[in-house]
């Protein structure tokens, strides 16, 4: 059984974390300057706090799963320490960023896994998967044998080193896109005084996009701060390939309009976030 090193247990990072104590290694992490949540989070998964030092120099692998926008500060953090074990970077990231993290664990001594995660926390087996490439990628995927995340090799069709995160890219694209655009197009009929209308609409031609506006707008009050830079990352993965970027940036102020409103409380019903994502768009 392996140490790994867990840079932060987030809701998602917490999660992964359960999945490698459940699979029978011992997962380390620093809960110094980390939130009550956080420290609630990481205690549930029976992850072990101790410190940053004791983190890098006890792991063999160390994972970032972190914020998308703190993914190469993360990884300097690493860098910094000398570490020379395997470093995985399963954030939300361009290529370009993932190069950029490539070099700063590297040019230190480890090596470097690239990955993605697709799905919920893995709380359940079958519904999340963790997209993994480099030349160590059949290790890490090892790791997470018998537990509930699905762990697979992400293959170019031309051996590119950062698959796993253009296949990120390329899913959260259509995924939490789409969501942005569909409160946009709600946010305009809000505007125009057509709400309703287009309301009735759905219900004869798109039935389900009434209650998918709703669960749009919820989690875009709650994660709305965290996709910004998703989209970001994903708006810069277009450009490089030659594609439009722009429908990304705009999705980017979309969700960093939805992240000041009031996030809804716990325990109310799906959409009671709606109005007050809306308002916040226009």
């Amino acid at each position: 059984m392996a140490t790994v090193g867990l840079l932060h247990p987030g809701e998602m990072g917490a999660a992964v974390g359960g999945c490698l104590v459940t699979a029978g290694h011992t997962v380390l992490w620093d809960p110094a300057g980390r939130s009550r949540a956080t420290t609630g989070r990481a205690l549930a998964a029976e992850l072990t706090g101790t410190s940053l030092d004791s983190v890098v120099s006890r792991s063999s692998v160390i994972f970032s799963v972190c914020p998308p926008h703190a993914a190469l500060d993360v990884a300097r953090q690493v860098a910094a320490t000398g570490f020379g074990g395997v470093y995985v970077d399963a954030n939300a990231i361009s290529v370009a960023t993932a190069a950029l993290v490539a070099s700063a664990v590297t040019a230190a001594g480890a090596v470097y896994v690239d990955g993605g995660i697709i799905g919920p926390p893995p709380e359940n087996t079958g519904r999340t998967r963790l997209y993994l490439c480099g030349e160590r990628a059949a290790e890490v995927r090892a790791l997470f044998a018998r537990s509930a995340l699905e762990a697979r090799i992400a293959e170019g069709a031309h051996g590119e080193p950062y698959a796993a995160s253009a296949v990120k890219m390329a899913y959260a694209a259509w995924t939490k896109g789409t969501g942005a655009l569909l409160l946009a197009c709600r946010a305009l009929a809000r505007a125009e005084g057509v709400e309703r209308t287009l309301l009735e609409e759905w219900g004869l031609s798109q039935p389900a996009l009434r209650a998918q506006s709703e669960r749009s707008a919820d989690a875009a009050a709650a994660k709305g701060w965290r996709w910004v830079a998703e989209m970001e990352e994903i708006a810069a993965s277009m450009a490089a390939a030659g594609l439009p970027p722009e429908f990304h940036q705009a999705a980017a102020e979309i969700f960093d309009r939805a992240s000041h409103a009031d996030e809804p409380s716990a325990g109310v019903a799906p959409g009671a976030g709606l109005d007050t994502v809306l308002s916040a768009l226009t």
